[in-house]
C-alpha cells in the first residue's frame, strides 16, 4: 500500500475477558506499528443473568447446546456497548472465549463478527486466534504486540514487563528498541497461571459476592502453604514459553481450598496468582526492574502486595505511566485490527510459539464498505 493508506487511522477494539465483567470498548489511532493517539474508552457491565448465560457455556465448543444463547448474548451486548461509537475505520472484535485448547489446536470465541459488522455498519476484524493455532501457535496471548507499541508510546528507555491480571495471568517482556513487534527478540509472552478466575469462582461458590473487592477478604486470611506449594509445583510452570491456558485450568483450586475458611481460601487462591507470576520470571530474557500491571487484578491491593513479595520486583499499575489498565486489552484489538488491514503479522514465535510471524483475523464488511 502507498500514501495515505499507510498512515494512521482511528480504530475501536472490544474485549470481553475471562472474568466476564462486561464489554470494554476503546478507541486508538494507529498505523498498525506505532500508537499515534488514544481516544475514549468505556465499559458496559454484564447483568447477573448475562453472566449466568456465559457461565453455562464455559468449556463448550461450537454446536454444543449452550453456545447459541451465549453467542447471541455476546452479539447483542457488543452492539449495545457501541451505540455511541465515534467515527472509526474499523472495529476489532475479540468475542467471548468459552474454551481454549492449545494442545488440540482449537479455540472458541463466541460472537459473529459478520453479524456485528452489519449491525454496526462498520467493517469488523474478528477471529484473531484461529490462523495462529492452525500453524502450530498457542493462539494466545495476543496483546503483546500492542504492549510493544505502548512501551514506545511511554518512552521506555529499556525492556519493560507488562502483566495482565484478568481471569488468567499473562506477562509480556518487550524491547521497545526492536524495529517492529514481530522482530526476533522484540517480544516474549506467555500465560503465567491462575489470576482472578479461581478467586472469583471461590467467592461465587461460597456466596460471598462476585469478586474480592480490593482484596479485602484475602487480606484477612492466612495462606495455606501446602496448597500453594502443590499448585506451584505443577509441570506447567517449568514448561518453557510460549504457553497458554484455558480459564478453568486451575478450577480445582476451589476443591483444594474447600476445607479452609472463606478468608483463608481466598487468600490462598490470591497467593497462587502471585506465586505463578514469580514462577514465570525466570523464563524472561532478563529480570525486569519493575512490572506494569493491567487488568482487574491491579485493583486488588492484597494481590499487588503478594505479587511484589513473591517476585521481589515492584509492581505498578499502568496508570502510573499514563496508560489505562481497564482499556488496554480492548485497545490491543483495535491495534491488531489495523495490523490485519495492513497485512501485518499479529503474532510471532516469541508470543504464541507459532513457527513464523503470522497474520490472523477475518475481515467482515457491511455492504458498501471499503477496506482502509
Amino acid at each position: 500500500m502507498a500514501g495515505k493508506e499507510k498512515g494512521p487511522i482511528w480504530a475501536a477494539g472490544t474485549m470481553s475477558g475471562t472474568s466476564m465483567d462486561g464489554v470494554d470498548v476503546a478507541v486508538i489511532e494507529t498505523d498498525g506499528v506505532e500508537l499515534c493517539g488514544i481516544g475514549p474508552a468505556w465499559s458496559v457491565e454484564y447483568k447477573d443473568t448475562d453472566r449466568a448465560v456465559l457461565q453455562r457455556a464455559l468449556g463448550a465448543w461450537p454446536g454444543e447446546a449452550p453456545v447459541a444463547a451465549a453467542a447471541d448474548l455476546v452479539l447483542r451486548a457488543h452492539v449495545a456497548a457501541m451505540v455511541e461509537l465515534p467515527e472509526v475505520a474499523v472495529v476489532g472484535f475479540h468475542g467471548q472465549t468459552l474454551a481454549h485448547d492449545p494442545t488440540g489446536r482449537r479455540t472458541h470465541q463466541a460472537g459473529d463478527g459478520a453479524a456485528l459488522a452489519e449491525a454496526l455498519g462498520r467493517q469488523v476484524v474478528w477471529d484473531f486466534r484461529s490462523a495462529d493455532m492452525g500453524l502450530g501457535g498457542q493462539g494466545a496471548p495476543l496483546a503483546p504486540f500492542y504492549h510493544w507499541a505502548c512501551a514506545r508510546w511511554i518512552g521506555a528507555a529499556g525492556p519493560v514487563a507488562f502483566l495482565n491480571l484478568g481471569g488468567v495471568g499473562n506477562i509480556t517482556w518487550v524491547d521497545p528498541a526492536a524495529p517492529c513487534p514481530e522482530a526476533p527478540g522484540a517480544c516474549l509472552a506467555f500465560d503465567t497461571g491462575p489470576a482472578n478466575a479461581p478467586i472469583d469462582d471461590i467467592m461465587l461458590a461460597r456466596d460471598l459476592g462476585r469478586f474480592d473487592d480490593g482484596g479485602a477478604l484475602a487480606g484477612r486470611g492466612q495462606v495455606d502453604g501446602a496448597v500453594l506449594q502443590r499448585i506451584l509445583e505443577r509441570p506447567y510452570f517449568d514448561a518453557r514459553p510460549p504457553k497458554s491456558l484455558d480459564r478453568d485450568a486451575f478450577a480445582d483450586l476451589g476443591a483444594a481450598t474447600q476445607d479452609l475458611s472463606d478468608a483463608d481460601a481466598v487468600a490462598t487462591a490470591t497467593a497462587c496468582a502471585a506465586g505463578a507470576v514469580a514462577r514465570g520470571l525466570p523464563h524472561l530474557p532478563g529480570r525486569p526492574t519493575h512490572i506494569l500491571v493491567t487488568g482487574g487484578g491491579r485493583r486488588n491491593a492484597t494481590l499487588m502486595a503478594m505479587l511484589a513479595e513473591a517476585t521481589g520486583v515492584p509492581a505498578r499499575p499502568v496508570e502510573e505511566v499514563g496508560l489505562d489498565g481497564d482499556a488496554l486489552e480492548a485497545q490491543a484489538f483495535a491495534y491488531l485490527a489495523v495490523r490485519v488491514l495492513r497485512g501485518l503479522p499479529t503474532s510471532a514465535p516469541g508470543t504464541t510459539g507459532v513457527a513464523a510471524p503470522v497474520g490472523g483475523g477475518q475481515v467482515s464488511r457491511p455492504k458498501g464498505a471499503v477496506l482502509v
